[in-house]
């Protein structure tokens, strides 16, 4: 279909023509009231939900410290909590700070997570003392990266051998 200058100007002349025509769906008094139902929803409901906003977002360090088992997350969610008390400054050290990999925590106490990490009762370390419980994990991670670097050595073997026939093929 095409648009000819007589059809785009019979529209504008339409769309014009409502412009100035009072709303006739609805029945009077309804613009007041539709306005009251709006000023009650940003008067009380916008505020409401931005405060429940900030907090969850104010606290979403502690959360991930949780989850994580960061050795600090008491000291994270301290914080966060002076991070809602102080309007939100002090968010992006606690932030920083739940990411932050604690290496010299781990120099000092020999692991990287929190205690409560080893004490659950339903882990794998639950009826073990504290100190046996964090080597134990110490050995399941070295472990890990050894088979790791057994996998890397097998690759490196792999190419190598393959690289050999090929230097014999020519």
């Amino acid at each position: 279909m095409r648009v000819t200058g007589r059809t785009s100007a019979l529209f504008v002349i339409g769309s014009a023509a409502l412009l100035s025509q009072p709303a006739w769906a609805m029945p009077p008094g309804m613009e007041e009231k539709v306005a009251d139902v709006m000023v009650w929803v940003v008067v009380v409901l916008v505020p409401v939900a931005a405060i429940y906003l900030f907090w969850k977002v104010h606290v979403l360090p502690e959360v991930f410290a949780e989850k994580h088992q960061h050795p600090q997350k008491h000291a994270i969610q301290v914080l966060c909590l002076l991070s809602l008390a102080f309007g939100g400054l002090l968010w992006p050290i606690a932030w920083l700070w739940a990411f932050t990999k604690p290496t010299s925590y781990k120099a000092a106490y020999g692991t990287d997570k929190h205690d409560d990490f080893f004490l659950k009762p339903d882990g794998a370390h639950a009826d073990k003392p504290l100190d046996l419980a964090i080597v134990d994990d110490e050995i399941m991670l070295l472990k890990e990266r050894l088979a790791g670097l057994s996998q890397k050595r097998a690759l490196i073997v792999g190419k190598q051998a393959g690289g050999d026939k090929e230097a014999g093929d020519a």
